[in-house]
């Protein structure tokens, strides 16, 4: 009885050391701050709570906006120029998150929702209207930015129904509801977001399980709501498919 009770606490002792050290470090699961690009491209610098977020910034002049929210480990420097000429009839602001390239500050959900008020309320009163592209980590907070403010169009890539249920499925034995800090919650949005919405989808999608795409799409009305998958791809290279622009190009 004795070894069965010191096994049981040793067993209780791990677990709780896992679940202190998934509590702390658990963001470092959610972001991967890119580097600096040196490709040169237009920067504008925007001032939030203290921290300096530099955008890039193409097709500047444009009566109409798009603001792109990347991956969490994405160089948006890597597919601003080809999304800006996809988009050219739009000025596009691709944003470096918080501790991105040279952004400064720390990533965290609160923080970049912060910051996305922070960019539309400065850009509508510089456009006609604003849109919103959110690829994987970035639909969070492109949904967020919807259900707060008039957006007049929307584009998922690869999104989530909220990152609280992905970690669930990961950490299945840790009571991640109580753990998690940020949660992304988009699903919970939906019902407060009048954009017409664009959702494209990975065929073989290995970071964003097809079943957490599905109860975000569900939650839409299917007025509101167009959905493209596009074959043969994954969830890092689907950028690379021409479908992928053309598509996005023809939505706005």
């Amino acid at each position: 009885m004795k070894v069965f009770m010191f096994v049981l606490g040793s067993v209780f002792l791990v677990y709780m050391l896992f679940a202190i050290l998934l509590y702390l470090y658990q963001r470092s699961f959610i972001y991967f701050p890119s580097a600096a690009s040196s490709d040169n491209l237009p920067v504008e610098s925007f001032f939030n709570q203290g921290e300096q977020i530099d955008v890039l910034v193409l097709n500047p002049g444009s009566k109409r906006a798009v603001i792109y929210f990347g991956g969490n480990a994405e160089s948006v420097a890597n597919s601003a120029v080809t999304l800006g000429k996809a988009l050219a009839g739009h000025t596009l602001y691709a944003v470096n998150y918080r501790g991105y390239a040279s952004s400064t500050g720390v990533p965290t959900e609160k923080a970049l929702n912060s910051d996305a008020l922070q960019f539309y309320d400065i850009l509508a009163r510089r456009h006609s209207s604003v849109a919103v592209i959110g690829r994987s980590l970035g639909s969070g907070v492109a949904t967020y930015l919807a259900a707060e403010r008039e957006i007049e169009k929307m584009a998922l890539i690869t999104p989530y129904d909220s990152v609280m249920n992905v970690a669930r499925d990961r950490f299945s034995i840790f009571p991640i509801a109580l753990l998690l800090k940020d949660k992304f919650d988009s699903v919970a949005k939906v019902p407060q977001i009048a954009a017409k919405t664009l959702i494209i989808l990975a065929e073989h999608d290995q970071v964003i399980a097809a079943k957490y795409s599905q109860r975000l799409i569900a939650a839409f009305p299917e007025a509101q709501r167009t959905v493209h998958i596009i074959a043969g791809s994954g969830h890092n290279d689907l950028s690379n498919k021409a479908e992928y622009y053309a598509l996005l190009r023809d939505f706005f």
